[in-house]
């Protein structure tokens, strides 16, 4: 235990996810031996973002603007719509290059756990946004875990009615990783989703 004012930016440091009472000391040490002009530069920008960063009225993706750029972007496939639980999973997504549509971010996973429902998330919203467009398929792109899949399975089922092409990503084992280390959930779903040697 420190005193005073470092012991208090230990323990604000240490409520950032997946930074552990160590990792909160580390940092806490380093912004203490670092350059003044540094640390003022990292404080500025904290609150800066704070300041100038919300959501996107449409896809409720981070953005500076009303519209992320994702949704500003005519290019993009509006006929296709990824569902993800987080904004994160957009930057995710995008690093493949892969997918060229739309996406909407839910703000969540369902977990009655943690007392979060369907209300808690951004589905009217989504339903809204289905009923007023021409999109062809949902892709439903939520962690592969408990809360994802029981979020998937609800929206599916919200879907059904609108007679529109609901598609899930394919999960199963990582490149270059080995069969022993695959827990059965992942096996399991590798087995499923085979499809013919090519």
């Amino acid at each position: 235990m420190y005193e005073g004012i470092v012991q208090d930016l230990i323990d604000e440091l240490g409520r950032l996810p997946g930074v552990g009472p160590k990792g909160a000391q580390r940092i806490a040490f380093h912004l203490l031996q670092a350059d003044p002009v540094d640390v003022r530069r990292l404080a500025d920008v904290l609150v800066e973002v704070k300041a100038r960063v919300k959501f996107c009225s449409v896809c409720f993706n981070v953005s500076e603007a009303d519209l992320c750029r994702i949704c500003a972007d005519p290019r993009r496939d509006q006929t296709v719509l990824c569902v993800v639980e987080e904004y994160k999973d957009v930057v995710a997504i995008e690093r493949t290059r892969e997918f060229r549509g739309r996406y909407h971010v839910l703000g969540g996973a369902i977990s009655p756990i943690e007392g979060i429902g369907p209300e808690q998330l951004h589905i009217r919203e989504l339903m809204t946004r289905l009923a007023d467009s021409q999109l062809t398929e949902v892709i439903l792109a939520t962690d592969p875990n408990l809360e994802g899949e029981a979020t998937a399975t609800y929206l599916t089922r919200m879907l059904k009615p609108l007679e529109i092409r609901v598609t899930r990503l394919a999960s199963g084992l990582p490149v270059g990783g080995d069969l022993e280390y695959a827990d059965e959930v992942t096996l399991g779903r590798a087995f499923a989703g085979r499809r013919s040697a090519e």
